[in-house]
């Protein structure tokens, strides 16, 4: 339930006082409005009658806003964005279904972006809306309709279908190479590339091996993109998800210094609120990621 009409000033309104806000001048408001400066002003003082707070001091041609209108100002521009963005949002949607989706930046383009076609091929009325996340998700402050992250199913207040298993392989630029078939030990003498959110990457990779190895070091990165193209560089080694990978070695950037991608504790979710019903669209995705994870 919306409030009463009675505190819902115009849209024009509301947009004289977020331009004058911004631009700090009812002059320049006008002319990015395409209004005369008498027809700001006077929406200005409709909005402050209507909403009945004092939000400006005249100084002769000019005006100031008050804190209050300042604080006004904008809680106004966030929901003329909101507007905006749902506008957009309906018209390139139309009568579409539409599913907001949160991913993780690697699996979006190494995994789900090139495989995405399949889907819209067998759902053309359903439309996927990307948008990338490095952190995890969090349905009470951004509106997403369901997310894509990776680790352990233990996350409260969501319902999850597995999509695949991670694994990992460490790789490298040709150059750096030790050649023939290297030992762990011969591949952490190699400088080692760490990604933030796997502190331990390396260490629980060698542990898999039957090596115990600690305290191993190098830089940082915040992405596998990243990661990835540092290694092509020739900067060090990384450990990277099959499916980036897999594309490094088919470009040549990258090759794989172990013979095959090692199993962690983790996997790829698609997760969704359960204070939400999954709807039909939603129901279809998650069918067909873990379809196409399985071939």
């Amino acid at each position: 339930m919306i409030a009463p009409r009675r505190f819902l000033p115009s849209i024009s309104s509301l947009l004289a006082l977020e331009a004058v806000e911004r631009l700090g001048t009812t002059l320049a408001a006008a002319d990015e409005l395409s209004l005369t400066h008498s027809a700001v002003s006077r929406q200005l003082r409709v909005l402050e009658d209507q909403i009945g707070v004092h939000m400006f001091h005249r100084e002769g041609r000019g005006l100031r806003l008050t804190p209050a209108g300042q604080q006004y100002a904008h809680s106004v521009r966030q929901t003329l964005n909101d507007l905006a963005t749902a506008s957009l949002h309906l018209r390139a949607s139309g009568s579409r279904a539409k599913i907001s989706l949160a991913v993780l930046p690697a699996f979006a383009m190494y995994w789900l972006t090139p495989r995405l076609g399949g889907f819209m091929d067998l759902y053309p009325d359903v439309l996927v809306n990307q948008s990338t996340r490095l952190t995890q998700f969090d349905f009470q402050r951004e509106k997403f309709d369901a997310a894509i992250h990776y680790g352990r199913p233990d996350w409260p207040g969501v319902d999850h279908v597995e999509i695949c298993a991670d694994r990992v392989i460490p790789a490298c630029a040709p150059a750096l190479h030790p050649g023939g078939r290297p030992s762990v030990q011969d591949i952490l003498s190699i400088p080692l590339l760490h990604l933030e959110s796997r502190p331990g990457g390396w260490e629980h990779w060698a542990q898999r091996q039957g090596v115990e190895a600690s305290r191993l070091r190098g830089p940082l990165y915040d992405q596998f993109a990243t990661l990835a193209r540092a290694a092509a560089a020739g900067l060090g080694a990384a450990l990277l998800p099959d499916f980036v990978a897999e594309h490094e070695f088919a470009t040549g950037g990258l090759v794989p210094l172990w013979d095959a991608p090692t199993p962690t504790d983790g996997s790829y979710f698609i997760v969704w609120p359960t204070s939400r019903p999954r709807t039909e669209a939603l129901t279809h995705l998650c069918d067909w990621l873990s379809s196409a994870a399985r071939n």
